[in-house]
């Protein structure tokens, strides 16, 4: 078992369709804002309210760093991981990546009934999603090893995408 990363925008799919992949190949499944969350004792949301994006980024950070020590199986990194060049590094280089490339349009529609998420409470959540994507769509780019087209394929259809790929790659077993 090795590990493989899912990074992209909020809504991308890197939670639903990490544990689709791992239950194919059998491999374990984890989430990093979850273990985030089961750290600080409280949501993201709450702990970015009280303490701030950048405080947020550091426990992210040290997450990462620890997971990628070590073969985890399937890793769904949270969408902003990639702001931090140590955790490109990371992911990049103890990791297979796939970003799930998804249009801000596409995300939004997945995502304009959803609360919990922090950056998108705001007044013009479409708006929010393409500067999000301008920003980080390069880094997305940069950590990737394999880039996934989501658009509207179901998750059964994305996770055999991504594992053809991962297959063709020599990555896991045919």
């Amino acid at each position: 078992m090795a590990t493989l990363a899912l990074v992209g925008l909020p809504g991308s799919g890197k939670s639903t369709v990490g544990r689709q992949l791992a239950r194919r190949l059998g491999w374990a499944f984890q989430d990093t804002d979850h273990l985030i969350e089961q750290r600080l004792g409280c949501s993201i949301r709450v702990f970015f309210e009280r303490e701030g994006e950048a405080r947020f980024r550091d426990v992210e950070e040290a997450v990462i760093d620890e997971l990628t020590q070590h073969d985890v199986g399937v890793l769904a990194t949270g969408g902003g991981a990639v702001l931090r060049q140590a955790n490109r590094e990371h992911l990049h280089g103890r990791c297979q990546v796939v970003y799930l490339h998804s249009s801000p349009e596409d995300v939004f529609r997945r995502l304009r009934h959803d609360t919990q998420r922090p950056l998108l409470q705001v007044a013009d959540p479409q708006a929010r999603l393409r500067e999000l994507y301008e920003a980080r769509d390069p880094l997305y780019r940069e950590t990737a090893h394999f880039i996934i087209e989501t658009g509207r394929p179901s998750v059964p259809t994305l996770a055999n995408m991504i594992l053809m790929q991962l297959e063709l790659a020599g990555v896991v077993p045919r």
